[in-house]
């Protein structure tokens, strides 16, 4: 199991007893992306002697508590940090996705309840025109019982004119009658007693025959106020049926209004749509010169990493074989003076640290080694990977990346003082053959190649590419700056495009809502106009026929006027004939 570990250190005694290596352990690997904290235990490990007192680093154990493995915990630590930092982006993107969510829900929610809102409003307005309607109906029902009160007094009344007609009828009959008794008097025949009583009897019967009219214009009174009582009622209607057709007119103003504003910016926002699409595709250019540029400095890297390589292996294998003079001076004078004893301590502690040096070399190498694999699964990985998980997997690539060319390069210089002290050691064990009378082993320097202008033309190429690279690095720096703001500026955009898109959507929201309610309105508006013209006109109907019942009322009056007048003439000359004796007499 893995643990993360502090180096402690106990010094040894007065007498100059051993120092004493221990492990203190400061937390456990339970997974890959999991840490967990344990109780500080202590153990021995004196592989961990050559470390310094306080570091960190892993140690692996087995399950008997032995350390199997111990190693630097800088650059792990460094790519769980990493890892970590990831992690928490991935998170923060995850949050602002559940907040849009919420805010959609919210959104969502406020909407469902105001659309609920606007259907109790219309189920009230649909109950209150039920209730309306109802009154109408009640309304039409009294208006065709009063039609048939005028239909019945208009029967009534036409059976008076047909009695006043048929009186008229036997008055103009026995006025022919008295004609011709004036004329048979005229010719000397008189009109006896008895004649005379039955032309009076007949006179009197004639004007008891007269319609009386009060009866009939008391009725046709109660009929025209029962009208207008109608006619009152349904003048709220028709008030409030104008007062909904102004409603509708002005709602219709206000769709014609919000149509043609919502066309315009419809307009507007396609434009600047456009003009957003061109500018993305202008990016997607940048984007592609960009990636180029990069290839191509990506390139001139590893030719340049190549040389260094060249160089650094130039350089060791020079110094190994002894072609280049490693800038190393020793005083031989004093090495000579200095006890043997003392001599060949000083040589055993630079074995001892070169021993170290050594092992942290190694170490460092295998983590190199392990970055290089690491980094080609990476590779293997993005190749098999969907397009959805390139993006994380080569953001993952470039640190390691990083990684791998920071190790590299303290690797450089590790190696350099590597093979100085490996010379200094040869050079001390020299001093100590030749005082010790021992043959000293034939270095051969004097068959040494020089390697000089080799590396001075490996560092020249070096340097002409590393200037190179770093003008493409500022080209490239200047270009991605200039995506970024493009970018910038296309983010703020397509945000003011989304928003201008909402508040779109809500006028179209708000037209139909208001179309809906125009309509409506307007199918209230003819509603009202279905139910009350039919009562207007049957109302209007009976108007027309009570005027023309009350003049031909008036006719009837006038007519049994006259009647009266001349029944009241024909009576005065029968008496004045009944009062000439002489005339009776003959």
């Amino acid at each position: 199991m893995l643990y993360l570990a502090e180096v402690q250190k106990q010094k040894g005694g007065l007498l100059g007893g051993s120092s004493k290596t221990e492990l203190k352990l400061l937390a456990c690997q339970r997974t890959d992306q999991n840490w967990s904290t344990v109780s500080e235990e202590v153990i021995a490990a004196e592989e961990a002697s050559k470390l310094n007192d306080g570091a960190l680093v892993l140690v692996e154990l087995n399950p008997n508590r032995q350390v199997q493995r111990i190693q630097e915990a800088g650059r792990p630590l460094v790519n769980i940090l990493q890892n970590f930092s990831r992690q928490l982006e991935k998170f923060k993107l995850k949050e602002d996705e559940i907040d849009q969510w919420k805010e959609s829900l919210t959104f969502q929610a406020q909407e469902m309840n105001r659309r609920e809102m606007d259907m109790e409003a219309r189920l009230e307005q649909l109950q209150q025109m039920e209730d309306e309607f109802q009154q109408l109906e009640s309304q039409k029902q009294e208006v065709e019982t009063s039609r048939e009160q005028i239909e019945q007094l208009q029967a009534e009344i036409e059976r008076n004119r047909q009695e006043l007609e048929g009186a008229w009828e036997h008055l103009r009959g026995e006025q022919r009658r008295l004609e011709e008794h004036q004329a048979d008097c005229q010719q000397g025949t008189v009109l006896d007693e008895e004649q005379s009583r039955v032309m009076s009897e007949l006179l009197d019967r004639l004007s008891n025959r007269v319609a009386p009219t009060e009866i009939v214009r008391e009725h046709l009174r109660l009929a025209f106020e029962l009208v207008e009582n109608q006619q009152a009622t349904l003048n709220p209607h028709w008030q409030q049926l104008e007062q909904q057709k102004t409603l509708a007119n002005q709602q219709q103003e206000e769709v014609d209004r919000l149509l043609q504003t919502l066309s315009d910016r419809q307009n507007a926002w396609q434009q600047a749509h456009n003009f957003l699409e061109q500018q993305t595709v202008q990016l997607k250019v940048n984007t592609a010169a960009l990636a180029t540029k990069q290839d191509y400095a990506q390139i001139v890297k590893t030719h340049l990493q190549y040389q260094e390589d060249l160089y650094q292996q130039i350089r060791s294998f020079a110094a190994s074989s002894g072609g280049m003079v490693l800038n190393q001076k020793i005083d031989v004078e004093a090495l000579e003076r200095m006890p043997i004893e003392e001599l060949q301590k000083t040589i055993q502690d630079l074995i001892n640290k070169l021993e170290i040096d050594s092992s942290f070399v190694h170490d460092q190498e295998q983590e190199l080694k392990y970055k290089q694999e690491t980094i080609e699964e990476l590779q293997n990985k993005i190749r098999q990977a969907p397009d959805k998980d390139q993006i994380n997997l080569e953001m993952e690539l470039t640190d390691e990346k990083d990684l791998y060319q920071m190790l590299n390069e303290t690797l450089v210089g590790q190696r350099r003082n590597l093979l100085q002290r490996q010379k200094l050691v040869k050079q001390h064990q020299n001093i100590l053959l030749k005082r010790q009378g021992q043959a000293v082993p034939d270095t051969q320097e004097d068959n040494n190649i020089d390697f000089g202008p080799i590396l001075l033309q490996v560092d020249t190429q070096r340097q002409q590419q590393s200037q190179e690279l770093q003008k493409l690095e500022r080209e490239i720096e200047q270009m991605r700056s200039a995506i970024e703001l493009d970018q910038g500026m296309i983010d703020n955009q397509t945000h003011e495009q989304q928003e201008k898109q909402q508040e779109l959507k809500t006028m179209e929201e708000n037209l139909l809502s208001l179309r809906t309610a125009t309509a409506e309105s307007w199918g209230k508006v003819n509603l009202y106009q279905e139910a009350l013209q039919p009562i207007q006109d049957c109302l209007d109907g009976l108007r027309q026929k009570l005027q023309n019942i009350g003049e031909a009322l008036a006719q009837v009056q006038e007519t049994g006027d006259y009647q009266l007048h001349t029944i009241n003439e024909m009576r005065q000359n029968l008496q004045n004939l009944m009062s000439q004796p002489e005339l009776l007499a003959s």
